[in-house]
C-alpha cells in the first residue's frame, strides 16, 4: 500500500502530454486528405487519437459544429481552430447511415450535461456518492473528479500518473475506489484529505469493480482474464482465471456475482466465498457481452454488443431470450441499467449515441438522441432518486437523465382503465 497525497494541477497537464506522446500512430493506417489544415490536424488531433477515427465517426456539415466539438477536447488559438474546422468540414461531413433509429413512446426524460474542467481527459463512468455528489474518472488524465450537481462546482483529484483509472466505485463512507487500468492497482481516495492508498493486484487491466454486502471488493481484470477479490482491511487479493475478457460485474440478490464476458458467448456466476465460476452459455459464438444488470426477481439483463441485441437470462433455468435493438445489428449496445424493472441502455454504434428504454412487459422500445452524443456511454449508474448517470467521453461530458413518470406501459394502461380515462 502506498499513500500518495494529491498533486498540483500542473501535474495533470504533464500526464496528458505523456499519454499523448505515448500513442503509436501508423502512417499506413489511414491517410488524411491533403489540403490546408492537414498538418494541424495531425499535430493537435492525432496526438490523442488515431486519424482514422475521423473516417469512422459521425462528421459535421458546418465549421461551427466542428468548433464546438473541438472546444471540448483541446485549447486552440482562433486562427488554428478556424483552419482545422474548415478542413474537417470539407473532408468529414455527417454520415446519415450512422444516425440512430429513434422510437417514440410514452415516457418523457430530461437530460442535463456538464463539461468537465480538464480537456482531453475522456471523462467516463460517473457514479453517485452517499452525499449526492457525482464522481467520474478522467482516464486519459489519470484523475477522478467530483461535481456538486446543486451548485455545479467541480473539483478534480490527480491520481498516480500510471493509474489511468477505468472505473470507480464509492463506498458507504464516501471514499472513492478506482481501478488502475494501466498500473494493475486498485486505489482508494479519501476526498477529505486527498490521500490515496494503492493496492497492488498483480493483474493486468483491472477493469470494473463492485462492493459485495460481505465487505469485499470484487473486480474483473479483462486482459488477464480473471475475476478477483480484494479485502479492504488487509489488502489481500485473490483471483481466479475465467473465460476471455471479463468485463461488467454485478451482485445479484442471491449473493452471487454475475460477470459479462467480452471474449466469449457466456455469462458467469461467481461464488463470492470460493470464487468458483459457473457459466451460462448465450446463443451464437459471435456473442460478446460488455455489461449486464439485474432485475428485482434476480434475472439478468445484458447487452449483446456484437449482434445489436439486448438479452435476458434466467439463472434458475438457464433460459435466454433476445430482442433486436431499434438501430439494428451494428448498433452496438454497450451500457445497461435496470430501473424499477425497466431496461435502459445505449446504442454506442450510432451517432449521436442513442439512449434506449425497453419495457419488458410490453416488449416495446423508446429512444432518444444524447445531446452531445458523439460517443460513447460506456457505463451508467442509477442514483438514489432513480436518475441515470451517463457520460460522453469523446466530448468530456458527464450527464444525468431524469426519468419523468416512468411506469411500465401495462401498469399505465391499468391505471387509465381504473379511472375511466
Amino acid at each position: 500500500m502506498l499513500p500518495l497525497m494529491m498533486r498540483e494541477e500542473s501535474t495533470v497537464k504533464k500526464v496528458l502530454a505523456q499519454i499523448a506522446a505515448s500513442v503509436w500512430l501508423s502512417p499506413l493506417a489511414f491517410a488524411l486528405p491533403a489540403g490546408e489544415g492537414e498538418s494541424l490536424v495531425r499535430e493537435h488531433c492525432s496526438s490523442c487519437h488515431r486519424p482514422e477515427i475521423l473516417n469512422r465517426a459521425q462528421g459535421y456539415d458546418t465549421a461551427s459544429e466542428w468548433r464546438q466539438l473541438m472546444a471540448t477536447m483541446v485549447e486552440l488559438d482562433e486562427p488554428r481552430a478556424d483552419i482545422i474546422a474548415r478542413y474537417l468540414t470539407k473532408h468529414f461531413q455527417s454520415k446519415p447511415e450512422l444516425y440512430p433509429t429513434l422510437v417514440e413512446g410514452p415516457v418523457d426524460i430530461e437530460i442535463e450535461e456538464w463539461m468537465v474542467p480538464t480537456l482531453g481527459q475522456r471523462s467516463r463512468d460517473p457514479v453517485e456518492a452517499p452525499d449526492g455528489a457525482i464522481w467520474w474518472t478522467g482516464m486519459w488524465a489519470s484523475l477522478v473528479g467530483r461535481l456538486d450537481p446543486l451548485t455545479g462546482a467541480f473539483r478534480e483529484y490527480p491520481l498516480p500518473a500510471s493509474a489511468r483509472p477505468h472505473s470507480i466505485v464509492p463506498d458507504d463512507e464516501g471514499a472513492i475506489w478506482y481501478l488502475g487500468n494501466s498500473n494493475g492497482t486498485v486505489g482508494k481516495l479519501n476526498p477529505l484529505t486527498g490521500e490515496i492508498m494503492e493496492y497492488e493486484t498483480g493483474l493486468a487491466d483491472p477493469h470494473t469493480g463492485v462492493f459485495h454486502p460481505n465487505g469485499y471488493f470484487y473486480f474483473t481484470a479483462q486482459h488477464t482474464g480473471a475475476v478477483a477479490r480484494l479485502d479492504p482491511a488487509t489488502g489481500e487479493v485473490l483471483s481466479v482465471n475465467t473465460c476471455p475478457r471479463p468485463y461488467g460485474i454485478k451482485v445479484g440478490p442471491d449473493g452471487y456475482l454475475y460477470v459479462a464476458f467480452n471474449g466469449e458467448n457466456a455469462i458467469g456466476q461467481v461464488d463470492p466465498a470460493t470464487l468458483e465460476v459457473n457459466y451460462f452459455p448465450i446463443p451464437h459464438e459471435d456473442t460478446r457481452i460488455r455489461r449486464l444488470d439485474i432485475a428485482s426477481d434476480g434475472t439478468i439483463w445484458y447487452v449483446n454488443s456484437s449482434r445489436g441485441k439486448i438479452g435476458h437470462l434466467d439463472p434458475k433455468t438457464g433460459e435466454v431470450r433476445e430482442w433486436d435493438s431499434p438501430s439494428g445489428p451494428k448498433s452496438h449496445p454497450y451500457a445497461i441499467a435496470v430501473i424499477d424493472d425497466v431496461v435502459w441502455y445505449n446504442e454506442s454504434g450510432q451517432r449521436p449515441d442513442a439512449l434506449v428504454r425497453f419495457d419488458p412487459i410490453t416488449e416495446t422500445f423508446q429512444s432518444w438522441a444524447i445531446p452531445s452524443g458523439i460517443g460513447i456511454i460506456r457505463h451508467v449508474w442509477v442514483t438514489q432518486n432513480k436518475d441515470l448517470l451517463i457520460h460522453q467521453s469523446s466530448s468530456n461530458r458527464i450527464g444525468r437523465v431524469k426519468v419523468i413518470d416512468d411506469q411500465p406501459e401495462a401498469v399505465r394502461l391499468e391505471e387509465t382503465d381504473a379511472t375511466g380515462g
